[in-house]
């Protein structure tokens, strides 16, 4: 229906509020010509007595004719404090009203009016005005009604022709107007949602603001936000889903490859060798590691870590071992620090645990060995009377601004070239599920530091701040 789209009713409210401000213009204007009208009387009857006063002798037929031009049945003036009935004729009926039009205020006049056009009887009323010219003190007329309402119905009626052609012209104007200026735009944004809701992931669709009204010009540009970032994440959880599907095929094989290197690891333990009897355990809880991580399967996008299993540990073996399985792989100008207090238990997940930490030193390395510069990576324990806290300190380069800005957010978040910005995702995610929280606390050309807050008391999930 036509009333129920928006330059509809547009049109429908601008005729309306037209048509009521052209009421407010007729009052005071019906008003005015009633007041006209009868001022027009008093002069015509002054005129008509002047011409008495000219000649003292006239005869009736000569002074009906007077009253007659003048439309009124008699005519009275004051002249040198004498009150003197200058022209009279028989009135059809008695007086019913009196009006001074002497300073009469305007609400008056208003109230008058308006009683006349809503009163059909007609009447024989008394107008008192100030003669024109000075020509006495006053002068008072009696005149019929019907005249003068007929005419006034008639001005009033070309008022409200005149109102809704004026009403009728400025809404249409208003009507294209609109149309052109918002409702148009306005259907632009609508087409342009339509077609993103199509195909979201299409980076085409995303709407190229063109409005030139603030307004409209505002929401295309946060219309244009919301879908650039919907899109963004659209396309993440592709990856993601792609990501999962293809370490759900991986396992399977890896899996099988870990169990063999597993057998292998197990006959060489029996080596007297005095360096392979110390490294077997790391490489047999390293393999270990892997082939649990295998067969939980762990797909960022496919399925979400499991729960940890809370326990008591000794944090100090679960750093040394995660240091350990670094330095290996570290160059010598890398140099590694462990500063835990002896004896510090933690609740935590142990594997879950050497995953974060584990992340966390191979990035500090990666960007040290990416910068070309040596230094020092220092595992640094603590507790306050709420958190047992862990901090991973480097020397590094620091962090770039994009990783920074992205820096939990899988696929965005990654400081080096090559890097898929898993890592830091991940080990986020895993301290999330201890109730905990990893932060950036410090970044900059001097090294990087990042802070793992482990709760005492338990919380959920939902209840740890990042």
């Amino acid at each position: 229906m036509f009333l129920n789209t928006l330059s509809g009713r547009f049109l429908a409210l601008t005729i309306l509020f037209v048509m009521l401000a052209e009421i407010f213009i007729f009052v005071p204007s019906i008003a005015r010509f009633r007041e006209d009208y009868m001022m027009d009387r008093l002069e015509r009857a002054q005129i008509a007595s002047l011409a008495l006063l000219a000649n003292d002798m006239i005869d009736a037929e000569l002074e009906d004719e007077l009253l007659e031009n003048a439309g009124v049945f008699n005519v009275v003036l004051r002249r040198d404090e004498v009150r003197q009935l200058m022209l009279a004729s028989e009135m059809p009926s008695p007086i019913a009203a009196t009006y001074d039009l002497r300073d009469a205020p305007a609400g008056t006049l208003i109230v008058d009016a308006m009683s006349r056009l809503w009163t059909p009887e007609d009447e024989v009323v008394r107008v008192i005005g100030n003669p024109t010219r000075d020509a006495g003190q006053l002068i008072e007329i009696t005149m019929p009604t019907q005249p003068l309402r007929a005419e006034m119905l008639d001005y009033g009626l070309r008022i409200l022709i005149l109102s809704a052609v004026i009403s009728i012209f400025t809404a249409t104007l208003l009507f294209f107007a609109v149309r052109q200026l918002l409702v148009k735009p306005i259907e632009g944004v609508v087409t342009a949602m339509k077609s993103y809701a199509a195909a979201p992931e299409d980076a085409r669709r995303i709407i190229e603001p063109t409005a030139t009204v603030r307004e409209l010009s505002d929401a295309e540009h946060a219309l244009k936000s919301m879908q650039t970032e919907l899109t963004s994440v659209l396309r993440q959880r592709e990856r993601l889903a792609s990501l999962g599907s293809a370490v759900s095929k991986v396992s399977h094989d890896l899996r099988n490859i870990l169990t063999t290197a597993q057998l292998f690891a197990d006959r060489i333990e029996s080596s007297e060798d005095p360096v392979v009897t110390r490294m077997v355990p790391k490489l047999m809880g390293s393999i270990g590691r892997a082939v649990n991580l295998c067969e939980s399967t762990l797909a960022f996008g496919k399925a979400e870590e499991p729960p940890p299993a809370l326990d008591r540990i000794t944090l100090a073996d679960v750093v040394n071992d995660a240091v350990e399985g670094e330095r290996l792989a570290a160059s010598e100008d890398i140099r590694f620090e462990e500063d835990i207090p002896t004896g510090l238990i933690v609740r935590a997940d142990p594997e879950q645990l050497y995953r974060v930490l584990s992340n966390l030193i191979r990035n500090a390395r990666q960007a040290m060995e990416t910068a070309k510069r040596g230094g020092l990576i220092r595992v640094v324990g603590g507790e306050c009377d709420r958190f047992w806290t862990i901090e991973v300190r480097d020397d590094g380069p620091g962090l770039p601004l994009k990783a920074r800005e992205h820096l939990f957010k899988p696929f965005q978040g990654g400081a080096r070239k090559g890097g898929a910005g898993l890592g830091l995702a991940i080990a986020a995610e895993l301290i999330r599920g201890h109730g905990g929280a990893l932060k950036l606390q410090e970044t900059g050309e001097d090294g990087t530091v990042f802070l793992i807050e482990l709760p005492k008391a338990i919380v959920t999930e939902d209840q740890a701040v990042e």
